[in-house]
């Protein structure tokens, strides 16, 4: 497991739009719009403000096989600073063989040595993706209730 940098940004961009598109096709909803030259730019600046804290887990070649994503926030209801985890992916021919666990263990480790008090995920709309609910809650994350809802400003 490395920190990603900025030679990292293409082959994490590659995932992303990989996930996104895992996500849109399970559930049948358009529910995201990826454009992979603005999503490179995007993450470049995220890595280079340290706004976005991205580790990648590599196969034996060195070739990406997951990414973790995690970003810092505040809130009251969380007791100050936590962690919050928006993406997490391994490619599908390396599931179930442990490098999703290693990237969770990864992020507890990095937001401990931040002093983060939590750290969040919202998982994509069930039941589509009740492994992947399953997998967090085998990892110790409980559900703390709500649904994830969003409005575009743009």
């Amino acid at each position: 497991m490395t920190r990603a940098i900025a030679a990292d940004v293409p082959e994490i961009v590659v995932m992303v739009g990989a996930l996104l598109h895992e996500i849109m096709q399970a559930t049948g909803v358009q529910a995201f719009h990826f454009d992979s030259n603005e999503t490179t730019t995007r993450l470049h600046a995220f890595i280079q403000q340290e706004r976005y804290f991205v580790f990648v887990a590599r196969d034996g070649g060195g070739n990406p096989v997951g990414f973790i994503a995690l970003y810092e926030a505040y809130a009251l209801y969380a007791s100050g600073v936590f962690g919050t985890i928006p993406e997490l992916y391994v490619r599908p021919k390396f599931r179930n063989g442990g490098i999703g666990l290693q990237l969770v263990a990864q992020a507890k480790s990095f937001a401990l040595a931040r002093g983060w008090k939590r750290l969040e995920v919202t998982t994509p709309p069930l039941p589509q993706f009740e492994r992947t609910l399953a997998f967090y809650e085998r990892e110790g994350f409980s559900i703390s209730g709500g649904r994830k809802l969003k409005i575009s400003l743009e």
